[in-house]
């Protein structure tokens, strides 16, 4: 079975095809038009290249920055805004005569990572994405677990854990609401609270390799980052308690995290004993448009 994933992005579309073993085949990224009908129409022109190039007919598995309303089947929360409010998997479907499977790109992180990632073989897979901004998905048995909303794994929308007095109303979200867990952990939070200290850094891998060259407030930043990047797992840990989370994200990449984490998270875990494992994602940033192509199963 030839298996298409798709990764509809803010500026880009990428397109994988993997064989049956999980082999790429196949693989090409255009610019994302900023119209919903050209959107659908390139996306309508893809899959039908790399049909007509490798002579088969594939699933498509899409993910999307948002997600389809299970109530009104509706695009919604997708920062793509000019697919809002539109059928996309009926109208992609209609137009190449099959289903269409559509899921959050960050649930399609945890399925790509669950499915033969760093979480192969795991049962209950809960994916971060920490980068610019700090998202999640939560994979069961290789599938995604979307839940009866259609918002399963919005953690970073969760106010951050055991607030401290210096941190109450200190940081407000696009969301709408204040203090939550993205505007602290995310990479963007973690140069904002290093610049609040007085640092000077654009990136959370340039504040990690300041706090490696020795430098104070650096270490400081990290030490708050690592506490409340704990806190903030250690609530999914004691309400789901997964058999591994899995990082991505550009911050998932600061090595530092894979060690100092594990000696933060029983602290904040009940009953004071944790040993999740916490893992670096195994394929970087095709691994929500490989989860896209799984959405089909294996």
């Amino acid at each position: 079975m030839l298996r298409i994933g798709i990764d509809l992005g803010g500026t880009k579309i990428e397109l994988v095809a993997l064989d049956d073993d999980g082999k790429e085949v196949f693989r090409k990224r255009i610019p994302t038009p900023r119209e919903y009908v050209a959107t659908v129409d390139a996306l309508v022109a893809l899959v039908t290249e790399v049909e007509e190039s490798l002579q088969q007919t594939a699933t498509i598995g899409i993910g999307i920055p948002g997600v389809i309303s299970p109530f009104t089947g509706l695009v919604k929360n997708a920062n793509s805004t000019w697919i809002n409010g539109h059928p996309l998997d009926v109208d992609l479907g209609a137009r190449l005569n099959r289903k269409v499977k559509i899921a959050n790109d960050a649930n399609c992180f945890a399925v790509s990572e669950a499915v033969d990632g760093a979480a192969a073989g795991k049962s209950v897979v809960f994916g971060a994405i920490i980068g610019t901004g700090c998202g999640a998905g939560i994979a069961i048995k290789g599938q995604v677990h979307d839940g009866g909303n259609g918002i399963g794994g919005e953690w970073g929308h969760n106010p951050l854990p055991w607030m401290k007095a210096d941190e109450f109303n200190t940081t407000t979200c696009f969301c709408g609401n204040r203090d939550c867990i993205e505007t602290f952990i995310s990479g963007t939070g973690f140069v904002r609270d290093f610049r609040a200290a007085g640092g000077v850094a654009d990136s959370g891998i340039e504040i990690a390799q300041m706090m490696q060259a020795g430098d104070p407030l650096a270490t400081q930043a990290f030490d708050r980052f690592i506490d409340r990047l704990a806190r903030s797992l250690a609530h999914v840990i004691n309400m789901m308690d997964p058999d591994v989370i899995v990082l991505g994200g550009g911050v998932s990449n600061i090595d530092a995290i894979y060690t100092e984490l594990p000696k933060v998270l029983p602290l904040y875990v009940v009953g004071r004993e944790c040993q999740t494992p916490v893992v670096k994602n195994c394929y970087g940033a095709s691994s929500g448009v490989r989860g896209a192509a799984w959405l089909w199963g294996r």
